[in-house]
């Protein structure tokens, strides 16, 4: 435990392990291409397709960090969850980093991706850990910075559940769901550029008005299409009916939600969705990985003999 506290406090990239529940960890780890080594990050891919395999029987599915590709798993924060017992693969989420310009700066989208959950597993209350708990490592690994999410789906429990947890999410049902200039922009670039993040294919179409994409599944998550009968409902049934009526599930429609994960949504969900019995491992990891912004700039300025960014030691000459 000692060394995976150190790792975490040392290292560039998140690696961390927590226990979530009685008989099962998370592993966080933070975009495995730019360096972990690569038969490591080939067992990675492996669980996640193993956990695809159970999933999704008899089924291929061939887009983002599933098909091993580099590039992916260089923006990639992988969520792998394991039976402790076993050591068995139980559930992933695949959240990937996309690269946008707002006001005309380089910015990020976290997109929340896919996840997956073996199915003697589900109605075990995870989602917490799928859904919100990587998103709220990265917030406090950004100093607290209000962090953009996006999220694409036909699932009236995943977009109600997206709608309940974070900020300034665009759209939602009812009255109160209002589009603002971010949310138009990020949506548009997102559409432009980073279809193949979440297995879009250039034939979708996009209606802007509503966020709706239309004929999505056509670009590698074909297999992950649904009717309207078998996707998973949600508890607060207007988000049942805002998916029947804005979706045409026989042509392959997804929503397109963006939001913001800031100090609000973050207390939300501690303290509404993180179990208590959960809350000292997580708030644990929150002090590490707070600490690593403090401790690694340190690090790096009193070694003054190592390459940081653009920065590079003075060449030294020996005496003669």
């Amino acid at each position: 435990m000692l060394g995976v506290w150190f790792r975490a406090l040392t290292q560039d990239y998140l690696d961390v392990e927590l226990r979530v529940a009685k008989s099962i960890s998370a592993r966080i780890i933070e975009r495995p291409g730019r360096w972990m080594e690569a038969d490591a990050a080939a067992r990675i891919v492996k669980d996640l397709r193993t956990i695809a395999r159970v999933t999704v029987p008899g089924e291929t599915l061939d887009y983002g960090v599933l098909t091993g590709s580099q590039e992916r798993l260089e923006h990639a924060i992988l969520t792998v969850l394991y039976d402790t017992t076993t050591k068995k693969p139980v559930a992933f989420n695949a959240l990937s980093v996309m690269d946008v310009t707002l006001h005309g700066r380089d910015a990020e989208v976290v997109h929340l991706g896919l996840v997956m959950v073996d199915p003697a597993l589900r109605s075990h209350g995870l989602s917490w850990v799928l859904y919100g708990l990587t998103c709220l490592v990265l917030f406090v690994r950004r100093q607290l910075r209000p962090l953009w999410l996006s999220n694409v789906t036909q699932v009236p429990a995943i977009i109600g559940m997206v709608s309940e947890t974070f900020s300034e999410v665009f759209p939602v049902p009812g009255p109160d769901a209002h589009c603002s200039f971010e949310h138009l922009v990020l949506a548009r670039e997102i559409m432009r550029r980073h279809r193949a993040v979440f297995g879009v294919g250039a034939d979708a179409g996009f209606d802007e008005a509503r966020f709706v994409i239309t004929n999505a599944y056509t670009g590698g998550s074909d297999n992950l299409k649904k009717t309207f009968e078998v996707a998973p409902k949600h508890r607060d049934n207007v988000y049942n009916e805002f998916c029947r009526q804005q979706l045409d599930y026989a042509r392959g429609d997804d929503v397109l939600q963006l939001c913001r994960l800031d100090l609000a949504a973050a207390q939300r969900f501690v303290t509404k969705d993180v179990p208590r019995r959960s809350l000292p491992a997580v708030l644990a990891t929150l002090a590490i990985v707070s600490l690593n912004r403090l401790l690694l700039p340190v690090l790096h300025w009193l070694s003054a003999d190592r390459p940081w960014g653009i920065l590079r030691p003075a060449l030294t000459r020996k005496l003669h």
